[in-house]
């Protein structure tokens, strides 16, 4: 009796596996990149003087508009030299738009909208650029300052951050305004002048955003940098361009974390010194990840790729919702999976003692906590106090940093128009929200706005994004007329009504 009903249940299990497996297949034929609802999008014929952009965008590049987080080492001249620069090129926006400055260098214009009751729109950029690594300007293939247009790309520091998107800003604008058009909505270009400095005291862009705040200003919508459009071809796999719309941004935090001993003489060591201990903490830091978990967005972000995907492949995507704890546990074995499901921990300086035959009195560690969305700067002092050992004493100090965004919606009339008009562009164009890495501006205005997108319209392959910051930064040309007219109609669809 008993080996029958064993017989039975086996049986069954057999069956439902079997169904599963059916309705897998079929499941994955059908996990296709969703229809549109309503007619598609018509994209305007956009009138745009690529040319004058990139004679524009050297020019620009050429100007060291560089940061520092001691504001009496920044060379003031060069941002004042800028100013001059955009209020030349620029005519019709500084004639039509009013500019305020705020704080230091930072920048607002203002182009009025016909109907006051809307809430407008805000453009973003930032004005300064990171410094060239010192004994590295030789290695440039063309001056870094100098804004070398070959015909293919444009080198230097700033053309893929952000110079690029900043003067495509102002270029579109700029044309919007020749072309007499005018917007219901206001329309705002932010540019901040210290982006590149983390969590600077100073940040034109914190400045600019509480200015709006005054002014009793909600904005429908801000757009800033973030992703771009990246050629993505895994052979037999996937062919598409990924436009990566950025919902949220990490957060960045920093703490010394100090363990105290005796000091003396090398000659008569105890057992462990205060690095020896401090080992211990390292070790029990990196021992101890924080929890990794599958964001609403990054979920969204693979089954949109997922859907774009050969048949087989569909097989595994199209049943994410099953696999999740499975993916969960390979991402976390991939650094760049990792960041994107967790808060990411490093530990990245180490100072003991001053001299090689003195025992420190005090040994300490610089920890930088890449934090997600939701977990605050006072959950990292907790989880570092919770992670080490009960017998190390330790100290921690709050160093610099700043909170991790919210997330911002992907049902949003913003993301449905950035979505339309990319697909429209570009039938290979998969649009995606995805969790931006590093900072930018962008997060600060969370105070006057819900729907904040990070999103940078140039086509650019991997290799040329990890130039950023890098040596031969440097943008291409072929991608500079699309982005133009993306702009165009983004500020014009946003500002219809």
């Amino acid at each position: 009796m008993l080996k029958e009903a064993i017989g039975l249940i086996l049986y069954a299990l057999l069956l439902l596996l079997l169904i599963f497996i059916l309705i897998t297949a079929v499941r994955a034929l059908f996990f296709t990149p969703k229809k549109k609802k309503g007619e598609k999008i018509e994209l305007t014929d956009e009138k745009v003087d690529t040319e004058r952009y990139l004679r524009n965008l050297s020019d620009a590049i050429k100007i060291k508009t560089i940061s520092n987080y001691d504001r009496d080492k920044v060379d003031w001249s060069q941002f004042d030299k800028f100013h001059a620069f955009l209020e030349e090129r620029y005519p019709l926006i500084h004639k039509t738009m009013t500019k305020t400055v705020i704080g230091d260098a930072s920048l607002v214009f203002k182009w009025e909208g016909t109907d006051p009751s809307l809430d407008g729109i805000a453009l973003l950029g930032h004005q300064d650029v990171v410094p060239v690594a010192e004994g590295t300007e030789n290695d440039w293939t063309h001056p870094a300052f100098e804004g070398f247009n070959d015909g293919e790309f444009i080198w230097g520091r700033g053309a893929m951050d952000m110079k690029n998107h900043l003067l495509a800003v102002m270029e579109s604008v700029e044309q919007l305004i020749a072309d007499g058009y005018v917007p219901k909505r206001t329309v705002y270009i932010c540019l901040g002048h210290n982006e590149e400095v983390v969590a600077a005291p100073d940040n034109g862009a914190k400045q600019i955003a509480a200015y709006l705040k005054e002014q009793g200003v909600h904005l429908e919508a801000v757009i800033d940098e973030g992703g771009a459009i990246l050629p993505v071809n895994v052979k037999g796999v996937l062919n598409t361009h990924l436009a990566g719309v950025g919902v949220a941004e990490k957060g960045s935090v920093n703490y010394e974390v100090s363990v105290s001993a005796k000091g003396g003489h090398s000659s008569q060591p105890p057992e462990h010194t205060a690095l020896g201990h401090l080992a211990n903490v390292i070790k029990d830091i990196e021992g101890h990840q924080f929890k990794a978990k599958m964001p609403k967005f990054v979920y969204e972000l693979f089954i949109e790729i997922g859907r774009r995907c050969s048949y087989p492949v569909r097989l595994i995507t199209c049943n994410l919702w099953l696999l999740k704890p499975l993916v969960l546990k390979i991402m976390t074995k991939i650094p760049p999976a990792a960041s994107l499901i967790r808060t990411c921990t490093a530990v990245t300086m180490a100072q003991g003692s001053p001299q090689f035959n003195v025992l420190p009195q005090k040994a300490s560690i610089t920890v930088n906590f890449r934090t997600m969305p939701g977990v605050t700067i006072e959950d990292v002092e907790k989880h570092i106090r919770k992670s080490v050992r009960k017998k190390e004493k330790i100290d921690v100090n709050f160093l610099v940093g700043k909170e991790a965004s919210v997330v911002s919606p992907t049902d949003s009339r913003a993301f449905r128009t950035i979505k339309e008009l990319c697909e429209a562009a570009d039938d290979k164009c998969l649009v995606a929200p995805f969790l931006v890495m590093g900072g930018t501006d962008s997060y600060n205005y969370e105070c006057v706005c819900e729907n904040i997108y990070r999103f940078s319209p140039f086509v650019a392959s991997t290799k040329l994004l990890l130039c950023t910051h890098a040596t031969d930064e440097r943008l291409p040309v072929s991608s500079c007329e699309n982005a133009l007219k993306f702009f165009k109609r983004y500020v014009k669809q946003m500002t219809e009504d």
